[in-house]
């Protein structure tokens, strides 16, 4: 069964509906799935099964693609005999937008790269080059679902990477939610990066006060000064002083990623 291409773009991006509702609810269940699985393994430190899950986000977003070339989608997503070929035809479709014609496919065949050539045989070297690869498939795993958003809901990139960061669950064995409370299971970490992983858990922006009895603060004005308004001067979070919340910045969640624990 194929469902028919939807007809147009909606106005503003709030659910997985909201921003890929012309698609058939199967194709973004697994598209947002396939996501997921990426940033979890990503976060608790499984590099090589990341890049495994790289491989079937290229297939859920290949079909996507390929349908809406074809003018309808696929109920679920198809794996294509050649996963390179298959990109480089999507080239010769000159009806679809460049991104989805030129851009995606060759991001798709890059990902695909990663997943089937770099996932063993690494050797030697002080970076782990298994969470090198991790990083790049993460970091384009979500331009290809921003800009699948982009074009399908009509947004400018910097929404279509924000409903991006809302579909990712961020769900933290470090980080435990408890009677409408949070804790960070890390006890030893100063309240800044304490703070970090309570904002990465969350999708939006935190009211000030919930942050300041979640890190257990002892003062409100001195956790504003020392942490909050700090970490708003190095970029790393958006801390409104007139609503009183707190919102994490990209440059804040690449830095969770990338140097926190993000397990106990």
């Amino acid at each position: 069964m194929r469902t028919k291409r939807g007809t147009g773009p909606q106005t503003r991006p709030a659910s997985v509906s909201g921003v890929l509702g012309s698609l058939p609810a199967g194709l973004r269940a697994e598209l947002v799935h396939e996501l997921n699985g990426i940033a979890t393994n990503f976060r608790e430190n499984r590099w090589e099964p990341a890049e495994l899950d790289g491989g079937k986000l290229c297939e859920v977003v290949y079909t996507i693609v390929r349908g809406y070339a074809d003018g309808s989608f696929p109920a679920r997503a198809q794996k294509p005999q050649n996963m390179v070929d298959a990109c480089r035809a999507l080239e010769q479709e000159t009806q679809l937008p460049r991104s989805l014609r030129i851009q995606v496919p060759r991001m798709l065949m890059a990902l695909y790269e990663i997943r089937n050539n770099r996932g063993v045989g690494h050797v030697g070297g002080e970076v782990n080059p298994n969470h090198m690869d991790a990083i790049a498939v993460l970091y384009i795993a979500k331009w290809l679902v921003a800009d699948l958003i982009r074009v399908f809901h009509n947004v400018d990139p910097a929404e279509a990477s924000a409903a991006v960061d809302s579909l990712v669950e961020r769900e933290l064995q470090i980080v435990w939610a408890v009677d409408g409370k949070k804790r960070v299971l890390a006890e030893r970490l100063p309240l800044g990066k304490k703070t970090l992983l309570l904002l990465y858990s969350e999708s939006g922006a935190v009211d000030e006060v919930d942050l300041c009895s979640w890190v257990e603060a002892t003062k409100l004005s001195a956790y504003r000064r020392d942490v909050l308004r700090k970490a708003h001067r190095d970029k790393l979070v958006e801390y409104d002083e007139v609503k009183r919340t707190v919102r994490l910045s990209p440059k804040g969640a690449r830095y969770v990623e990338e140097n926190l624990p993000l397990v106990s």
